[in-house]
C-alpha cells in the first residue's frame, strides 16, 4: 500500500522515524537521479535544499517562489487585464490567501477575480493537472460555495468564439 506525501507528513513522528529509517535501508537511487543540495541557481531557496527522488524531484525543480508567476500563470495575467480594461471584471489578484481543506492541507488559489456583477470567482491556472490538483480544487469547491471555482487551461489549438477568447479553455468545478 503506498500513501501520499500528505498522509506520510501526518502521521505521528515515531512512525515516520520508523519508515524514513526503513527507506534508507533500501537501495540508493543512483546520483543521477538524486535531488542535490543547494544549486548556484537555488541559493538561498530552502527548497533547494531538500532531497528527493523521482516525481518529487521533478516537480520541486519547477516551482517558483511564493508569489512569482510561471508564464502560463504571466500569461493568463495579461488576459485579465486586458478584461479589466474591458470592464468585464472590476479586480483581481494573484495568490490572494491560503484555504485550509484539512490538518496540514492548504490550496493557494492562483487568482481572485471579481467581475463586473460584483461575483468572485477563483481562477486555477494550469498547463497540466496533477491529480492532487484536481482533487483539491474540487474540495475546495465543495467546502466554499461562496466562490465559483473555475480551472482555465491554455488551449491548445485555439478555438474561436469562446467565452475567454481563442486562448483559453474554462473548467468549472
Amino acid at each position: 500500500m503506498r500513501i501520499s506525501e500528505e498522509e506520510f507528513a501526518g502521521l505521528p513522528a515515531y512512525m515516520t522515524r520508523t519508515a524514513r529509517n526503513s527507506r534508507s535501508k533500501q537501495k540508493e537511487e543512483p546520483e543521477h537521479l538524486r535531488m542535490a543540495g543547494a544549486t548556484a541557481g537555488a541559493a538561498g531557496s530552502s527548497k533547494a535544499k531538500t532531497k528527493a527522488g523521482g516525481m518529487q524531484a521533478m516537480q520541486a525543480l519547477g516551482r517558483l517562489e511564493a508569489g512569482e508567476l510561471n508564464k502560463t500563470e504571466e500569461a493568463y495575467r495579461a488576459h485579465l487585464e486586458q478584461l479589466r480594461m474591458a470592464g468585464e471584471i472590476v479586480w483581481y489578484q494573484f495568490e490572494p490567501f491560503k484555504l485550509l481543506l484539512a490538518p496540514k492541507t492548504t490550496y493557494t488559489p492562483d487568482f481572485l477575480v471579481q467581475l463586473a456583477s460584483g461575483h468572485l470567482e477563483v481562477h486555477e491556472v494550469k498547463g497540466y493537472w496533477m491529480d492532487d490538483a484536481r482533487v483539491k480544487i474540487k474540495v475546495a469547491a465543495s467546502m466554499f460555495p461562496v466562490f465559483k471555482f473555475i480551472a482555465i487551461k491554455k488551449a491548445e489549438k485555439p478555438k474561436r468564439g469562446t467565452a475567454l477568447g481563442p486562448d483559453w479553455v474554462r473548467e468549472e468545478f
